[in-house]
């Protein structure tokens, strides 16, 4: 049985750039996870920026031409531990403040809203 339920939005941020998701919880596509910009002068595509420890790859490309960015093998949560650490201990700047949050809450609510989805309660 072939079975997609993946939800595809189209976002339109207040600068007039626009972008696209698509995610999927239950998916007949296997684990693609990935990202790129594109812009006038060139592009970023990553592919696995959740888990680079595992597989990354992150190649920029311009007028002049691409290259391909190699990173350590570490986790994500292991720079987010070492962030909220700084911020905890030593007074570092918070880099993702609470309104970040509530901004990609209300991203999401507003995609669920238009896929005719109930908001997700509080338990």
């Amino acid at each position: 049985m072939d079975v997609d339920r993946a939800m595809t939005a189209e976002l339109r941020f207040p600068s007039g750039h626009t972008g696209r998701i698509r995610c999927s919880m239950w998916s007949s596509n296997l684990l693609a996870i990935s990202a790129r910009v594109t812009g006038e002068d060139g592009a970023v595509r990553v592919i696995n920026p959740l888990a680079p420890q595992l597989w990354h790859r992150f190649k920029v490309t311009g007028k002049s031409g691409g290259r391909v960015e190699r990173f350590p093998r570490r986790a994500t949560y292991d720079y987010q531990l070492d962030a909220f650490a700084d911020a905890v201990l030593r007074g570092a700047p918070v880099l993702t403040p609470p309104a970040d949050s509530i901004a990609n809450m209300t991203v999401i609510d507003a995609v669920y809203r238009a896929a005719g989805l109930p908001l997700r309660q509080p338990s």
